[in-house]
C-alpha cells in the first residue's frame, strides 16, 4: 500500500509541488527542501524531507529547548500549540506559516515513503537529540515500527496531547495496526488538518 499510495500521490500532487517550490523560491533565499535527520525503524537514521518553511541555516537551539520542555514537563502541551512545530517563531517565512498551518510542508515525505524510509501511517520519526531524553519504554515507538507521515495521535488532537500520551497512542497503534486501521487513519487525517486539532 505504501509504495502504490505514495507513487500515485506524488503523480497527482506534482503540479502542487511545483507551485509550492516556486512560492518558496520567490519569498525566501535558499533551497526548496529541508532535510532533517530522523530516527527510523530499529534506530536507523535517515534524512526526512520537508518543504522549507523557515529561513535558511536556522539554529536548532530553540527547537531543542522546546523538545526538552515538552518531553520532561508533561503539561507543556497545554502551553505550546503543537508537538514539533514552533508556531510563533520569527524564523518562519511568510509562505512557511501557510505550509505549516495546512501541513503542506510534510508532502515531500511521500518521497521518503517511496524510498522505504517511512510509511504512510505510523509513529512520527523522532530527531536524534530527542531520543536522548527518552525513557526506555518511549523507545519502543521507533524500534518496532516503520515511522509514518500520519498516525493515531495526529488524528486525535495533537495540540492537546502530552508526550507520554502521544507515546501511548503510538504503542497502541503498533499493537493493533492492520490495513483497515491504516485506511481509517488516512481518511481521518484531512479532517484533523482542517480542524487544526491534529495537523501533521
Amino acid at each position: 500500500m505504501d509504495i502504490i499510495g505514495s507513487g500515485l500521490a506524488l503523480l497527482c500532487l506534482f503540479p502542487l509541488f511545483l507551485v509550492i517550490a516556486a512560492a518558496i523560491k520567490a519569498t525566501s533565499p535558499g533551497p526548496v527542501f529541508f532535510k532533517q535527520q530522523r530516527v527510523g525503524l530499529n534506530g536507523r537514521v535517515f534524512s526526512m524531507l520537508k518543504f522549507r518553511s523557515m529561513k535558511n541555516n536556522c539554529d536548532s537551539a530553540d527547537h531543542r529547548s522546546y523538545i526538552k520542555k515538552y518531553i520532561c514537563e508533561q503539561n507543556s502541551a497545554a502551553v505550546e500549540p503543537g508537538v514539533f512545530k514552533l508556531t510563533n517563531d520569527s524564523r518562519i517565512t511568510p509562505i512557511g506559516h501557510i505550509l505549516r498551518k495546512t501541513s503542506l510542508d510534510e508532502l515531500p515525505q511521500l518521497i521518503n515513503v517511496l524510498m522505504g524510509d517511512m510509511s504512510l501511517v505510523g509513529p512520527r520519526p523522532p530527531i536524534p537529540y530527542e531520543c536522548e531524553l527518552y525513557d526506555i519504554w518511549h523507545r519502543r515507538r521507533f524500534l518496532s515500527c516503520t515511522p509514518g507521515i500520519t498516525g493515531l495521535w495526529q488524528v486525535t488532537g495533537r495540540s492537546r496531547t502530552t508526550f507520554d500520551e502521544m507515546v501511548r497512542l503510538d504503542l497502541k497503534y503498533i499493537r493493533k495496526r492492520n490495513l483497515w486501521s491504516d485506511i481509517k487513519i488516512l481518511f481521518m487525517t484531512p479532517k484533523a488538518v482542517v480542524n487544526g486539532s491534529g495537523a501533521l
